[in-house]
């Protein structure tokens, strides 16, 4: 449990500085909804998700009731239940039923990419370890935001959410350079996002209901002609 607990926060740490740039941006979204410092850390957190708090943020700003603010950030961090699903399957069948609540806490995109990269059954320590050092530059990130956003231009605020591909890249290259299935199946996802947010109808609908189609799809068509072999599914 401790070498795997290590091995979490090691993995955990490029992605939680990645987190304390990109929540800056965030944070300037909480203030401009009234939020403090405080109500910034708190809300990140305990919902450590970019887009779903953004949503909520506008909810806030626009005075709209809780039952949009529960429908906003339910269409907006749908995709996570596909994640928790494929966790889930990782899991050793005894895994007790608070480690799985406990890692579908922060079941983020970048935590996610880190955790189902790993090769055998999933141990819930790593992610714990992940997550103790993502989950607090998340919420930090956020009330830094809050407090000084206003005091840098936009543009450099903006500037700092290019952390967040660098964690994706770092992410998706390792797995890709070894198996070319893997590399032809992340180019297919990058044209088959950039067509979905030009075409016509579906370009309109939100991005995480994009990300949902395209990863049920897609993942559909991989399992289809590229089936993993039974003793690698573990």
């Amino acid at each position: 449990m401790k070498k795997e607990f290590r091995e979490g926060i090691r993995d955990g740490i490029p992605i939680g500085l990645g987190y304390l740039a990109v929540s800056f941006s965030l944070g300037v979204a909480a203030k401009s909804a009234g939020l403090t410092a405080f109500q910034g850390f708190a809300v990140s957190l305990l919902n450590n998700a970019s887009a779903g708090e953004y949503a909520g943020f506008t909810v806030i700003a626009a005075n709209a009731s809780y039952l949009e603010m529960v429908l906003m950030t339910l269409i907006a961090n749908a995709r996570y239940l596909l994640m928790s699903c494929a966790l889930s399957q990782k899991f050793a069948p005894d895994t007790p039923l608070r480690h799985r609540l406990m890692v579908g806490y922060d079941v983020t995109d970048e935590i996610f990419g880190i955790t189902i990269a790993r090769q055998g059954v999933l141990e819930p320590y790593y992610t714990y370890g992940a997550i103790v050092v993502a989950a607090p530059c998340w919420a930090v990130g956020t009330a830094l935001g809050v407090t000084a956003g206003n005091l840098l231009p936009l543009r450099v605020v903006s500037a700092l959410s290019v952390a967040l591909f660098g964690m994706f890249l770092a992410v998706i290259i390792p797995p890709a350079r070894k198996d070319p299935v893997v590399a032809g199946l992340v180019m297919i996802s990058f044209l088959a996002s950039l067509a979905a947010s030009r075409l016509p109808y579906i370009s309109r609908l939100s991005g995480g209901t994009r990300t949902i189609i395209l990863t049920v799809a897609i993942s559909a068509a991989a399992a289809a002609f590229f089936p993993a072999r039974e003793e690698a599914a573990v």
